[in-house]
């Protein structure tokens, strides 16, 4: 007999959420088939069993915080009373197995569509909610509504405190808060009208909170400009096809701002620093962060010594960390770290943005869309060219806008002349 532990995730995860079972009480594993999936502040990942046997007991649900270590079921030998799952070893063909989608109540009932609110679940059936077994059973005794508690916890959690300060009165329905914060918007509790109450993931609550955290700790500020993207276009078309043969992937822009960032880092290197208390910790080193957007969210998958890489191998890198990303299967360590940002808004037809910053980072450029704009080359001249916006937001407390705009500048002349890229790999 083992019990089903949840790993070590990292020095800075300690808990996570269970968003999914793979198997259920009575099913018979073999070791290393996937158990249940988890997701954490960063990233997913799949719990394993350690050995063979039968799951004689899930202790944790779907939707249940839990910790580093904590025992979340138990693997005991002998025949279990039900089959085993199919491909459970990889996980992706229970996702549509008809027995699976009949253990999953909780998760429907947290994504289904529901109107009015009191449709919603009762203090009997709250399995979907953000709380401990403790906490279930304490607001089942006080016949209180899960639904309608207001956590206190800033990752969605409901405590103990919670319940009580709701059966003593002193927090108000979570319906109730709408109508007080923003009486001109359409009330969404008013009977009779449909509504859609959508539990927030613990990796979109993370993000809300990062986010938040950045715009009140740094001092930010957006500098822009613009690039004519007529050269770069010109190599893409005169050398994507011998390129892509010889490196079997494709010459996207995305390598050519990475090498222009560097360059632009170099020679402004306090857009690569952060602040540590009252120290700035300049960087001497260029692992270059690519937001990406995931079903989950914004993630920023890092491409390490961006300095040291050839075009090809940072396009490699950048598809390979993007497919991880929509497919949920980025490591810790494809996240950790970044010195510096990028971001391009321009793949979803964004012409203009201010990107927010990526703490502990001071700097992130934003890319946008390529439209051509008549620009005049002289007095008697205008043509049109491919011209892109391109946006710095950094941390003004480090960096002078003086220096954001060279930065920028500079990132300009690399980009319009790229055979000077080669000269700053």
């Amino acid at each position: 007999m083992s019990d089903i532990k949840i790993p070590e995730m990292g020095e800075s995860i300690v808990e996570g959420t269970i968003s999914k079972w793979h198997v259920k009480e009575g099913d018979q594993v073999g070791q290393g088939d996937v158990l249940a999936e988890l997701e954490t502040d960063k990233v997913n990942m799949e719990i394993s069993a350690e050995q063979s046997g039968v799951v004689e007991k899930i202790l944790r649900q779907e939707g249940e915080t839990v910790s580093v270590g904590e025992s979340i079921g138990v693997i005991g030998a002998g025949s279990g009373g039900a089959a085993k799952p199919a491909a459970s070893a990889g996980g992706s063909g229970q996702e549509n197995a008809p027995s699976q989608q009949k253990e999953e109540p909780a998760k429907a009932a947290a994504e289904a569509t529901t109107a009015p609110e009191s449709n919603k679940e009762t203090a009997g059936d709250s399995s979907s909610y953000n709380a401990s077994p403790a906490v279930r059973k304490l607001a089942r005794e006080r016949g209180i509504d899960l639904s309608r508690i207001t956590p206190s916890d800033p990752l969605g959690r409901i405590r103990e405190e919670d319940i009580k300060a709701y059966a003593d009165g002193g927090q108000k329905p979570v319906a109730s808060a709408p109508a007080a914060a923003a009486p001109s918007a359409p009330a969404a509790s008013e009977p009779g009208k449909p509504v859609e109450r959508r539990k927030m993931s613990r990796r979109r609550v993370t993000i809300a909170n990062r986010l938040v955290e950045a715009q009140r700790t740094a001092a930010m500020l957006t500098t822009f400009n613009e690039v004519d993207m007529t050269a770069i276009l010109d190599i893409r078309k005169r050398r994507k096809e011998d390129f892509h043969k010889k490196h079997d992937v494709g010459l996207g822009f995305m390598s050519f701002f990475t090498k222009a960032v560097v360059g632009a880092l170099k020679a402004y290197p306090l857009l690569n620093a952060e602040i540590q208390g009252d120290e700035i910790v300049v960087k001497n080193y260029y692992d270059i962060g690519i937001a990406v957007s995931a079903k989950e969210g914004l993630v920023v998958p890092v491409v390490r010594q961006a300095d040291t890489l050839s075009f090809a191998q940072i396009e490699k890198q950048i598809g390979s960390l993007a497919e991880k990303a929509r497919s949920n299967s980025l490591a810790l360590n494809d996240l950790q770290g970044g010195t510096f940002t990028i971001t391009n808004g321009g793949v979803f037809g964004s012409l203009l943005s201010t990107p927010i910053l990526n703490a502990p980072q001071v700097g992130i450029l934003g890319m946008h869309k390529i439209q051509l704009r008549p620009v005049a080359i002289d007095e008697e001249t205008t043509v049109n060219r491919p011209m892109m916006y391109v946006a710095l937001s950094y941390d003004h407390r480090i960096v002078d806008g003086a220096e954001a705009v060279r930065f920028l500048v500079t990132l300009k002349q690399l980009l319009e002349d790229p055979e000077s890229l080669l000269l700053e790999g």
